[in-house]
């Protein structure tokens, strides 16, 4: 049964699927009030915010009038069982809740955001990602971790990779072979930061810093690191080719033919219409097949262009917890272990001594590569450069690797990347002792 369907008749049964969202962020608060609204059989049951007012504004915009405070997971089960949400400080009121079957993690964080999950994980819950930092990190190792306690980890349907794996999966259904997907990007420019972006932010209510990493290409790696994972496609090189493009349908033109036929590819389109949504590239070799597609004004191949001209982030995410609680279907997830991921690069020219200020920041930017390339120099990924202090100069758009700073490794989220590493180690894994942690870098200076 479709989803859409099973959805009404749950709704019809008065048994909605209960969803705890954690943040209360720009993208938390637009899924709040698609949920709020709410979607036949689907209701948002809990909010979770460490900054009370943040959670209480996310609700009311979500038209929820009447929400209870919880302190513990039994009183988060008493006041849903009552019909009340519930709004806490406490990821865990809402992870160990008995009453809640799916978690929204959309903080956009990494350390807080890997507790969470691993958290919900263990507790039985599915959990859908909204979080392109942690999922293009640790997305193979936190899947392997869901697949073990039997439940769902997916990225949203939405966000480009979503967008793309879900035509990706259709096209598949049909028969049709896809070699290459990616995003349509309207603008890059690596060097943009928080202060540059300020008045954007402002203008649309949205965190710099966040606006800082959509501009500078890092949000895009990240999406594309995800897509990757989930199809094996890899980069054709590291940051990949974005064309510039009039339409997306042009950009099977601009990409080498034997790398789509080989691993596949994902990439972007830059600065083509319809200036939003994801696009995929189909082969077809077969001569009448081809002359079928040419008469439904297709092209003549071998290649041709499928494109989604909408992502809708806060709307879509209704589908992606529909299929992953009535039918265990992930929307987006990785095959096994990392194929691409993001690396960190200079955004300007760098001094020893300085510290690092992660995904959006002054410092630096992201770019994927392919993993085996990436751990073949040590880089250091983005998501674990935030603290990291730099041990030499780092000229700008230079890859900074491990070996360059000095790395604070105590935290969850980088011993688990580590696991990540070993289990899907190619001959070599980073460990401890390849690099130097902050406390030795203390005492050197």
């Amino acid at each position: 049964m479709l989803v859409d369907t099973v959805l009404q008749q749950r709704e019809r049964d008065g048994r909605p699927i209960r969803v705890g969202l954690i943040g209360a962020g720009s993208s938390a608060r637009a899924i709040a009030l698609q949920l709020g609204t709410p979607i036949p059989g689907i209701r948002l049951v809990g909010m979770v915010n460490r900054t009370r007012a943040n959670g209480e504004r996310a609700l009311q915009e979500a038209g929820i009038e009447h929400w209870g405070d919880a302190e513990s997971s039994g009183r988060a089960a008493s006041l849903i069982g009552s019909g009340l949400t519930v709004l806490a400080s406490d990821p865990a009121v809402l992870t160990e809740c008995p009453e809640i079957d799916l978690i929204v993690e959309a903080t956009g964080t990494l350390g807080y955001a890997t507790e969470v999950v691993l958290d919900a994980i263990a507790c039985g819950k599915h959990v859908v990602l909204v979080n392109a930092e942690l999922d293009s990190l640790l997305g193979p190792i936190l899947k392997a971790k869901a697949d073990e306690a039997g439940v769902v980890i997916t990225h949203t349907d939405g966000e480009e990779p979503g967008v793309a794996m879900t035509l990706i999966r259709y096209l598949r259904s049909v028969g049709l072979r896809a070699v290459a997907a990616g995003n349509i990007k309207g603008m890059i420019d690596h060097y943009r930061t928080p202060e540059s972006q300020m008045s954007f932010a402002e203008k649309h209510g949205l965190n710099p810093v966040k606006t800082a990493s959509f501009a500078d290409g890092t949000k895009l790696s990240m999406e594309t690191a995800i897509l990757a994972n989930a199809t094996g496609f890899k980069v054709g090189r590291r940051g990949m080719y974005g064309p510039a493009c009039g339409h997306v349908s042009e950009i099977s033109n601009f990409l080498p033919s034997e790398q789509m036929l080989g691993p596949g590819l994902v990439d972007y389109a830059l600065g083509a219409a319809p200036h939003t949504g994801a696009f995929v590239i189909v082969h077809e070799g077969s001569q009448l097949k081809k002359a079928q597609l040419a008469y439904y004004k297709l092209g003549n191949g071998p290649f041709y262009v499928f494109y989604t001209p909408f992502h809708l982030p806060f709307a879509q995410i209704g589908s992606t917890i529909g299929r992953a609680v009535l039918h265990n279907d992930a929307t987006v997830c990785p095959l096994a272990g990392p194929v691409c991921e993001v690396v960190t690069v200079a955004k300007r020219d760098l001094k020893a001594g300085e510290t690092l200020d992660g995904v959006g920041g002054f410092c630096s930017y992201g770019l994927i590569d392919n993993t085996a390339s990436a751990r073949a120099i040590n880089a250091l990924p983005i998501g674990l450069s935030e603290g990291c202090r730099l041990i030499r100069d780092i000229p700008k758009d230079q890859t900074i690797r491990f070996t360059d700073v000095a790395s604070p490794i105590d935290s969850v989220a980088f011993t688990l990347w580590l696991e990540q590493t070993k289990r899907w180690s190619d001959g070599h894994h980073v460990t401890r002792t390849e690099f130097v942690t902050v406390s030795q870098y203390k005492a050197v200076i």
